[in-house]
């Protein structure tokens, strides 16, 4: 991980630091709290009689905000303290379904329209008074629906522009769906973070008898749309990569889709290597079950499947099935989302942590630094994997 110590924090920052992790991602908040809290207490101690740097050192970053609901089931947002003047860094997880509210006394389950909302309420209950507001969303509201291919609504670039309209400055989400959708909005700051040093490090800090080269590795794309994660990850790694597209019925609609006929392979033979299948989220998990499947087929050694979020629509029962039949070694995703305590509790499940990256993001763009090194995680990708051949324990 690139260290705090190793970047350059001479810019006066944008303003005080605040920072807003709105229900249903506070765990992950309070992570992220704890890093900038112990950062700043080791390495500024002689900035604080500063007036540029006032209320630099605190016990807490977060600002207190709440989004209560009236019996109808509509809501407002309230902000508890002034944050006129602050560089406000408003987090927001839209695919924690676990909290629920009432309706007329029935009880809703949270849908990502729901947080979105809620942000907006946070937004709209700043008004204006901070120095700066930034988004971090790391996945991206309605990022499935980024273009439009008959008569329907383009959702993500709406929610975009909607969100750039009440002011906010920067937006930064991971491993959008199609990082085009920032087209939407041009002007404004727009980040997509691809957390592949937390994959490689997940999976080095559990195996200790990897070979990483072209010989006994491969990264496959389960798709034609994560051809360029999976390129990026070989590159890094010096593997081959193989692609799966999919054979579509377009004769037919189901669930909104075209469905599947069939995965087809393209690539070099994968008998006897390991394998990284790389995508951006798992669903249900029907494709990334099908493609492990037809890669055992053809004597792949060890599969993993490696996702920035693991929604797991249809339950955990498929993916316990498939470790127990040998098709699946491991499951690599991160805690930018909601997670279960089902799922943190499977063997084949390897939880990567983001809230120290998070923090470094929050903590330099306070500064008004350049992120362009945290975003390029090559060199470290490369040094870890150093470590790892020459025998050295890695730590999540």
């Amino acid at each position: 991980m690139l260290h705090r110590t190793e970047r350059t924090l001479e810019n006066i920052p944008v303003g005080p630091l605040g920072f807003i992790p709105i229900d249903g991602c506070l765990e992950l908040g309070k992570k992220v709290d704890d890093y900038l809290v112990s950062w700043r207490r080791e390495n500024a101690k002689d900035l604080q009689d500063d007036v540029v740097f006032t209320d630099y050192i605190k016990d807490s970053y977060i600002v207190s905000a709440k989004v209560p609901r009236f019996g109808s089931g509509e809501a407002k947002g309230i902000i508890n303290e002034s944050v006129r003047g602050k560089d406000i860094y408003i987090m927001v997880d839209v695919c924690n379904y676990s909290l629920s509210y009432k309706l007329s006394g029935h009880v809703n389950h949270m849908s990502p329209d729901d947080h979105f909302q809620n942000l907006k309420r946070v937004i709209a209950a700043i008004g204006g008074k901070a120095r700066r507001i930034n988004v971090i969303m790391p996945f991206l509201y309605e990022s499935r629906q980024h273009k439009r291919s008959s008569r329907e609504s383009l959702d993500c670039a709406l929610a975009l522009q909607e969100l750039v309209r009440m002011g906010v400055d920067n937006i930064i989400t991971f491993d959008a769906h199609d990082p085009r959708v920032q087209n939407a909005i041009p002007l404004n700051g727009f980040e997509t973070v691809r957390p592949t040093y937390q994959f490689i490090k997940g999976l080095l800090s559990k195996y200790d008898d990897l070979q990483i080269d072209s010989d006994h590795m491969m990264a496959i794309s389960p798709d034609e749309g994560a051809t360029g994660r999976a390129i990026y990850l070989a590159n890094v790694l010096g593997l081959d990569m193989g692609m799966f597209y999919k054979r579509r019925d377009y004769t037919r609609i189901v669930d909104g889709r075209n469905p599947i006929v069939a995965h087809e392979f393209l690539g070099s033979s994968v008998e006897g290597k390991d394998v990284i299948i790389i995508d951006d989220m798992i669903s249900s998990g029907d494709s990334m079950l099908d493609v492990a499947k037809q890669l055992k087929e053809r004597k792949a050694k060890r599969i993993f499947a490696a996702s920035t979020f693991g929604l797991f629509t249809s339950g955990l029962d498929k993916f316990d099935q498939a470790y127990e039949d040998g098709i699946l070694t491991g499951v690599l995703t991160t805690n930018l989302i909601y997670q279960t305590p089902e799922l943190l509790q499977r063997p084949w499940y390897i939880n990567c942590d983001l809230s120290k990256y998070l923090a470094l993001m929050i903590d330099t763009l306070n500064h008004d630094g350049s992120i362009s090194s945290i975003l390029d995680p090559s060199q470290r990708i490369q040094e870890v994997v150093k470590k790892y051949k020459a025998g050295e324990k890695i730590e999540q």
